[in-house]
């Protein structure tokens, strides 16, 4: 059963171009690297918040996203960004 994942996140005013451009780098390794990933896309709603909408195949897959290396690495660049913790809400395909 698919697992879909809606992520709000908040950013501090005026780092966009930073956020966007570290973020792009990890749509780019999702959709290299994980067969299990269905779809891994950026959405800005306003001027700080952006929502990411993914969906994967199975829990496992979800599981498997979260420890990659390049997850965790990107993360922690995007973190100088942050001006909050994500919103992450887990939703069951159907």
């Amino acid at each position: 059963m698919t697992v879909g994942v809606i992520a709000r996140l908040k950013i501090q005013e005026g780092k966009n171009e930073e956020f966007e451009t570290i973020f792009a780098e990890l749509v780019a390794a999702v959709r290299e690297n994980e067969a299990g990933n269905n779809f891994y896309a950026l959405h800005k709603a306003d001027s700080t918040n952006y929502v990411v909408l993914e969906q994967y195949v199975d829990q496992a897959a979800l599981d498997a996203h979260g420890q990659t290396d390049y997850f965790k690495s990107i993360g922690a660049r995007l973190g100088g960004c942050m001006a909050g913790r994500p919103e992450v809400e887990y939703l069951e395909g159907v």
